[in-house]
């Protein structure tokens, strides 16, 4: 009898407390969804930059013409890095070839050489044998031959290097095709671009630095920045002001962040966890910086919505952009606001690892988190208040 009102006493208990975490536990609401494209997977390759501002882009034609486009990520990489390629060869090694990119890349290469669909190219993967990316092979062959050419100790070099290189992204990525039929109708990766009713001179990119002045640009210097193109400063307070703005006339928004943050969990949510004052929580989180990560997520998970956020700073954003504690790790698509029970609120962010965690590919991302971890993102300028365009004179 004993022994079966201790085990009654233990399953109530547990079961209270599994009420209790479940009643801490986020419940969204969406306030605002803007359409979008379907959930890519980047698989095993550095290239959210491409994978998010395609998404990007594919939004942007579906708010304009209603029209749902699969625009192909392969043709990006394999116009990009030979791009990529010849500026490190020209700069003798001095700059950084990788698998990284930024949104601007994007918008580059669709502006100098178009797009394609993609069921013009083969599929990511196929051309090794695999059924998505994966980046690993490719690199460790293309890296070096870039590097050894780079470092060449010819006196003149020979052309004849971006015909090897192209043979090994043709060979990975498959080849981009200069003609191609859909729907169809016959187009060229120019033609195709010119056909989806963007305007290329719309897209602008938006930054929040103290060391440059406000309502000025300039490129933000993170190594995958490599094209250098420059950014619009704005106070975060306005920056906020933009990105609600964007999201309540239609328009989505390629942030590019940091994501490698304890608050960011693999589960679908982000929240920019109060660490200095974790133990007002009284949840005995003051011993925070010394737990393992699995630990960390455990304790956002047994916090749930009474979770205390970090105030978001343009002081504290800066000292950590120059400490290196804020990277340019990941790029993802915001697409709505939603709030929880409590009425914090979040962007409803699109990522790239496929139909994953516990909202199937979508992350709701506190505004804090949001705010606090972003580099820059790329924006259509129309998104942009009026009176916030008239002080960039744009």
């Amino acid at each position: 009898m004993k022994r079966a009102i201790l085990s009654s006493a233990m399953l109530f208990i547990a079961l209270s407390a599994m009420a209790q975490a479940d009643s801490l536990k986020p419940v969204f609401t969406t306030v605002k969804e803007i359409p979008i494209t379907s959930v890519k997977d980047q698989a095993r390759s550095g290239t959210c930059w491409n994978y998010s501002t395609l998404s990007f882009f594919e939004a942007e034609i579906l708010k304009k013409s209603k029209k749902t486009y699969d625009l192909c990520e392969m043709f990006i990489c394999n116009k990009n890095y030979m791009d990529r390629a010849i500026v490190k060869v020209r700069m003798h090694g001095d700059a950084q070839f990788s698998q990284g990119g930024s949104a601007y890349d994007v918008l580059a290469v669709m502006k100098n050489y178009g797009i394609c669909p993609e069921e013009a190219m083969p599929l990511p993967g196929t051309m090794y044998g695999d059924t998505l990316n994966n980046f690993n092979q490719f690199f460790e062959v293309m890296e070096p031959y870039v590097n050894a050419v780079a470092h060449s100790s010819a006196k003149t070099l020979n052309p004849a290097w971006k015909n090897g290189l192209q043979g090994i992204l043709d060979a990975y990525l498959g080849q981009c095709p200069e003609e191609f039929t859909y729907e169809g109708k016959k187009y060229t990766p120019k033609s195709f671009a010119e056909s989806l009713g963007l305007d290329f001179d719309d897209y602008v990119s938006i930054t929040s630095f103290t060391h440059y002045p406000f309502y000025t640009e300039f490129p933000v210097e993170v190594q995958d920045n490599w094209r250098q193109p420059g950014s619009w400063n704005l106070p975060i307070e306005e920056v906020e002001k933009v990105i609600d703005n964007a999201i309540e006339q239609g328009y989505t928004i390629a942030w590019g962040g940091d994501v490698s943050e304890d608050g960011f969990t693999r589960q679908g949510l982000a929240l920019l966890y109060d660490t200095k004052n974790a133990d007002q929580t009284g949840s005995d989180m003051a011993h925070w910086l010394k737990l393992s990560a699995s630990e960390k997520m455990n304790k956002i998970k047994e916090l749930g919505v009474n979770l205390v956020e970090s105030e978001v700073t343009q002081e504290k954003r800066q000292e950590e952009y120059d400490n290196w504690t804020l990277t340019d790790d990941h790029g993802m698509l915001i697409y709505g606001i939603a709030k929880d029970q409590t009425g914090r609120e979040y962007y409803m962010v699109k990522n790239s690892w496929g139909i994953t965690g516990e909202y199937e590919g979508t992350w709701y991302m506190s505004k804090n988190f949001i705010l606090a971890k972003l580099m820059d993102f790329m924006i259509n300028k129309n998104a942009i208040p009026k009176d916030i365009r008239k002080k960039l004179g744009i």
